[in-house]
């Protein structure tokens, strides 16, 4: 077993330990499971929410787009700040509402709001079937880093499968809880390997991230400029992609709901002026895409940019630990949106729409009646019987992961409350 291997391996085991034992002597019930019991301080909160925006998109898409399309890529650096800057303004507010209501989901807050449990069920249903492409775009990010950072010793079936049913593990012991946790060790790893990565490979082909430009600026100057390599993403496509995308940055499920789980409405605040920190390590993913377009030309799948790259100039123990780092990363989110997928179901859907008697109550304290949480606490394990099958629109993993994100956002978009 060579060092890559073991350290993925490693790495892998490790996280999901650190998440199942994040809940071990935690009284779970549905406010615990959900938001954490409303406890979570500056820190967890800045991690936790990064750890769900920065997924595997952050490894492959960014630099996939970086490579392949060019200008269009700084789309992402626009409508993350956007977002950013609502959410001081919008987010406090809902903590409120959400703690003086003790709302845990986002069909929760609409049924608040509009008094209508059909609107919270339609809500949820979307919020679901959004989650999909999303969550295919984590677990098919996950196959493609692994499998090719263990140089094919880890098949991307296989990844998937001991990832997702690690992942179900800790999110069916631990909650948010065991996310949280889990998304220390996914930032730390994250962030090294995309500085490592991102200052060394420009420093190493060209002499610099300044001489990486110029070189390219001689070669190929139209990649930086709109529309780059794509003719139909010009200006009116960015400003329109930009609206869409910021807008709907905080009305998917998990986001939205990640916002109850803070301690206090000042927390939340601070979060949104600490969060476009976490731009800088996506500026350093797009020179990993622009040095390979002048390194590795002619590359059949962009989205693989980051990963040929690093394996044409790095040791095979770092892109062991690079495919650790992506492996971890795509679980975190996959952590978060399986359990808000599950309180959908099983509270929104469920409960609200079907069975309003069915108590929240765990089903080791309630055995004798029927429990929403007894579905919610068994969802996560259903999507891991088939890992890796086409989830959307005809789309095999492992191609296309810009789509799969944008078909989320389109959906999530239209919640936005007027």
């Amino acid at each position: 077993m060579n060092a890559a291997l073991l350290i993925i391996l490693g790495t892998i085991a490790c996280s999901a330990f650190v998440g199942i034992y994040a809940g071990w002597r935690v009284k779970m019930d549905l406010e615990n499971w959900t938001v954490g019991g409303r406890r979570f301080g500056s820190l967890i909160i800045w991690l936790l929410m990064a750890g769900e925006i920065y997924t595997t998109f952050t490894f492959l898409g960014a630099s996939g787009w970086a490579y392949s399309k060019g200008a269009p890529t700084y789309y992402i650096m626009i409508y993350g700040t956007l977002a950013y800057t609502l959410s001081f303004f919008i987010l406090p507010e809902l903590w409120k509402l959400g703690k003086r209501h003790g709302l845990h989901t986002q069909p929760d807050f609409f049924i608040r709001i509009y008094g209508s449990r059909f609107l919270g069920v339609l809500v949820a249903v979307v919020g679901i079937l959004s989650i999909i492409p999303y969550l295919q775009l984590q677990l098919a990010g996950l196959g493609m880093i692994v499998e090719v950072s263990s140089n094919g010793a880890i098949p991307s079936r296989l990844a998937i499968i001991l990832s997702f049913v690690l992942t179900c593990a800790f999110v069916y012991t631990s909650g948010i809880r065991g996310s949280a946790w889990v998304s220390v060790i996914k930032d730390v790893m994250m962030i090294v390997a995309v500085g490592v990565v991102g200052l060394g490979v420009p420093r190493i082909y060209f002499g610099g991230i300044g001489k990486m430009f110029r070189a390219l600026i001689a070669q190929k100057p139209d990649h930086l400029v709109f529309p780059g390599a794509a003719p139909t993403m010009d200006t009116l496509w960015v400003m329109s992609t930009v609206l869409l995308t910021g807008m709907g940055f905080y009305m998917w499920p998990h986001v939205f709901g990640s916002v109850f789980s803070a301690k206090s409405d000042k927390i939340i605040k601070r979060n949104a002026i600490i969060m476009p920190f976490y731009q800088i390590p996506i500026l350093l993913v797009f020179m990993v895409g622009f040095s390979a377009f002048l390194a590795l030309p002619g590359l059949k799948n962009g989205d693989l940019a980051f990963l040929e790259l690093v394996h044409k100039t790095y040791p095979s123990w770092f892109l062991g630990f690079i495919g650790a780092a992506g492996a971890v990363t795509a679980m975190v989110p996959a952590s978060i949106l399986v359990l808000f997928a599950s309180t959908l179901l099983a509270k929104n859907v469920y409960q609200a729409g079907f069975n309003p008697s069915a108590s929240e109550a765990f089903s080791a304290e309630c055995p004798g009646q029927p429990s929403a949480d007894r579905i919610r606490r068994r969802v996560p394990v259903l999507p891991g019987r088939c890992p890796g099958v086409v989830l959307e629109e005809g789309q095999p993993p492992g191609r296309h992961l810009r789509a799969s994100h944008g078909i989320g956002y389109r959906r999530r978009a239209r919640l936005r409350p007027p």
